[in-house]
């Protein structure tokens, strides 16, 4: 007869995620995952396999986390330049200083493990192409020159977008970052 799982697999792999994105994957050991998971090191290889599985699994919960929550923020925000300014000034007041789980993963990971380079390469676009529906929706709806390229503009949201979730890590003076999101967005004039 075959056992039964006694633990949820999305929750097990929403707690694997935290714990990566916390310590990194290079830090976080199989142990850390089993103490931490609190499920038996079978059970952990058979539902999710190996820790390289384990952390991709969890970085797919976390992209699609991600792009769900950025889709309803744009959606609850229809003035393309407030929502940005919003969306960065939520990147900000990170309290936790964890930063964004897939920013890490690039600064560990890239360019020693070129599998991850995919993924990141992938997520990179994703969240592009998200930021340049937007600001088509903005554009449509007059709020947005038309002459401007927005996929470059897309493209460049992204980097300051990352870039703030980076420095925030270490940058207590909240004015200077707000100074440098004023500059950013005054490119959507």
């Amino acid at each position: 007869m075959p056992r039964v799982k006694l633990f949820d697999e999305k929750e097990v792999l929403t707690k694997a995620m935290n714990l990566f994105w916390k310590q990194g994957y290079s830090a976080t050991s199989i142990q850390d995952l089993v103490n931490y998971l609190g499920i038996n090191r079978a059970s952990l290889y058979d539902t999710f396999g190996d820790k390289e599985k384990l952390f991709k699994k969890s970085f797919e919960l976390y992209r699609k986390q991600s792009i769900d929550k950025i889709c309803q923020f744009f959606e609850s925000h229809p003035n393309v330049k407030e929502g940005f300014s919003e969306l960065f000034k939520e990147a900000i007041l990170d309290k936790d200083r964890k930063g964004c789980f897939a920013v890490n993963n690039t600064t560990e990971l890239i360019p020693n493990d070129e599998s991850c380079l995919k993924i990141l390469s992938g997520n990179k676009l994703d969240f592009e192409n998200l930021f340049y529906e937007y600001l088509k929706k903005g554009q449509m709806a007059g709020q947005l020159k038309e002459c401007k390229d927005l996929q470059a503009l897309a493209s460049f949201l992204f980097i300051i977008y990352n870039g703030i979730l980076v420095v925030s890590k270490i940058q207590t003076n909240k004015k200077e970052l707000t100074n440098s999101i004023d500059l950013a967005l005054s490119l959507l004039a």
